[in-house]
């Protein structure tokens, strides 16, 4: 086993542990038998559009992986690249459809349409850096368009133009007549580079494509190029100019993305990075880029982990060119940072799932409450609380914020709810300060006011509903007259509320609070509960009646319920 791998066998492993011990063996083998000094595990993304909470995935496997590798005591780096010299490929909703005259442009030479940011890419890079704080991750960045301008690839640049034909030969072992959809992350394939239409078969294979020197664009037909000078020609199809660039003195153009990746494996020394799993299908990025990067680079690919998508309950695939889709950052607004941590950690990489922002929130807080309990028992660590560690704190940021006082996250969504979202109100509700209960309170209060339907939310009657007062059967009467009774001047002691909220149908039928209940009894209280909620909010239910009754208060809870006269 390498050095550097799991030493207590005892300890419960997970998809992480088994993908860090992948991607040492592989850094191991590609370093003569040794690790290297630094391993690097490396991501990357076109910041075309919003970053969603699929593209999250690309980030958070690669945290997940160096979070392991560097608790086992080893100098590992998570490298991010932002691929903002990618091409704007199109307008998405939303956007002034003028800004199509920017389609072929790098993404950092599109101007932001609020003028806010410097350019389109960092329009989308920053949400997503602030989330990625707030979850913990720690990255190094690499702006493309930067290393590209800089002329820091240009060795490799001409090493891949050298080496055309070799490309071109394992290119064409895997072209298919029609083009593929464009995956997610990759750029959108020119119609010269798929179908071999261009001046020649040779300049329509070429594996460098410039940025046109006139409008910005990639739309260009390459005409000559001179291997001697490296003096590469092209016509502009939109502008209609032609120029002259060349390779070894102008930075002016990039690698086309099959050939850019496997280059940037051997440059940076990537030994892991993921990728969505049609990356990996005959044909796509990470399968031809194996057969280029030795032959061409003298590199060796890294170790991949191919993952599958993740959507939003009721919404279709994600695509950032799209526009309306859930961030990281949205997300955050009302999932603590573990727990949105923990939905990716503890799925395996390949298994799609949903992020659902309705009603499921509730369960989804409860399952998490229920884990850390489990968590703090020594006796039951295994798999699934290890996914709750490393969901919970990072070796660069410790714990993660989670709230002092655990309180219910459904119990603070329905006071929340009752209150209109008043955090003060709801915080004396439960009986704890707004600082005890953060972030877990203002997240709850967001909930209920931004995500949950107009229709489903609690609406409190203003006065009592006299005319339904004045209704009532002889069984509810005396259902209201037995909790008025005893209904308590204060509201503290939760427990005692419900006793009471659930015993009034057996005092009804000379039971005591206490006694389990009856068939009979079970049918009253499914009728006196509807008859509450009727009289409180309008309703046949609501939230839980010991906490709709904490959230309206003694007094208001008598002048709701009592008849007039």
């Amino acid at each position: 086993m390498a050095r550097g791998q799991r030493d207590q066998q005892q300890d419960p492993s997970d998809w992480v542990t088994r993908t860090a011990d992948l991607a040492l063996r592989h850094a191991e083998a590609v370093n003569g038998g040794t690790l290297p000094d630094v391993v690097t595990c490396a991501s990357g993304i076109s910041p075309s559009g919003p970053i969603h909470l699929g593209n999250l995935r690309e980030f958070l496997t690669v945290h997940f992986v160096a979070e392991e590798i560097r608790r086992r005591g080893i100098n590992v780096r998570h490298l991010h690249s932002w691929d903002d010299y990618d091409r704007f490929r199109k307008v998405p909703a939303g956007v002034d459809p003028s800004w199509s005259e920017h389609i072929g442009k790098p993404l950092s030479a599109v101007p932001d349409p609020t003028g806010e940011f410097p350019n389109w890419a960092e329009r989308f890079k920053a949400p997503l850096r602030a989330a990625l704080a707030d979850l913990g991750c720690d990255m190094v960045e690499v702006d493309q368009t930067e290393m590209y301008a800089a002329g820091t690839y240009r060795e490799q640049v001409l090493t891949a133009i050298a080496k055309r034909g070799e490309i071109e030969t394992v290119m064409a072992r895997f072209r298919t007549k029609k083009a593929a959809e464009p995956v997610e992350g990759e750029e959108e394939s020119t119609a010269e580079e798929e179908s071999g239409h261009g001046a020649d078969e040779d300049l329509a294979r070429f594996p460098y494509k410039p940025y046109c020197r006139g409008c910005g664009r990639d739309t260009v037909t390459l005409t000559s190029y001179d291997d001697a000078t490296t003096d590469l020609a092209y016509t502009c199809d939109v502008c209609g100019d032609s120029y002259v660039t060349n390779v070894a003195t102008q930075n002016e153009g990039k690698l086309v993305w099959k050939v850019d990746w496997p280059m940037r494996w051997t440059f940076e020394g990537v030994h892991f990075e993921p990728g969505g799993v049609d990356h990996a299908t005959p044909g796509s990025s990470y399968t031809v880029g194996k057969e280029i990067v030795g032959p061409i680079f003298g590199g060796t690919a890294p170790s991949f982990v191919g993952y599958s998508f993740v959507g939003v309950a009721g919404m279709p695939k994600m695509s950032s060119s799209k526009g309306g889709v859930p961030t990281a950052a949205e997300a955050l607004r009302i999932l603590e940072a573990p727990i949105l941590r923990w939905l990716y950690v503890r799925r395996q990489p390949k298994q799609a799932f949903n992020v659902d922002f309705g009603q499921e929130v509730l369960r989804l807080y409860d399952e998490w409450d229920a884990l850390t309990k489990k968590a703090a028992i020594p006796e039951k660590r295994d798999a699934a609380v290890l996914a709750w560690e490393r969901a919970s704190s990072t070796s660069t940021a410790g714990a993660l914020p989670t709230p002092a006082v655990v309180v219910p996250f459904r119990m603070l969504s329905s006071v929340a709810d009752v209150t209109a979202g008043s955090r003060e109100i709801t915080a004396r509700t439960v009986g704890a300060s707004e600082s005890d209960l953060e972030p877990r309170l203002t997240k709850a209060a967001t909930w209920i006011t931004a995500y949950v339907d107009p229709e489903d939310r609690t609406v409190v009657r203003e006065s009592a509903a006299a005319d339904r007062l004045a209704a009532l059967s002889e069984d509810e009467a005396l259902w209201l007259r037995q909790l008025l009774d005893r209904l308590p001047h204060s509201f503290d002691d939760n427990e005692a509320l419900t006793t009471l909220i659930y015993g009034v149908p057996k005092l009804a039928r000379g039971l005591a609070l206490e006694d389990p209940p009856t068939d009979e009894v079970k049918a009253d209280q499914k009728a006196f509960f509807k008859l509450l909620y009727e009289l409180l909010v309008a309703a046949e239910r609501g939230p839980r009646l010991p906490t709709l009754f904490v959230a309206l208060g003694p007094e208001k809870v008598r002048a709701l319920l009592t008849p007039a006269g």
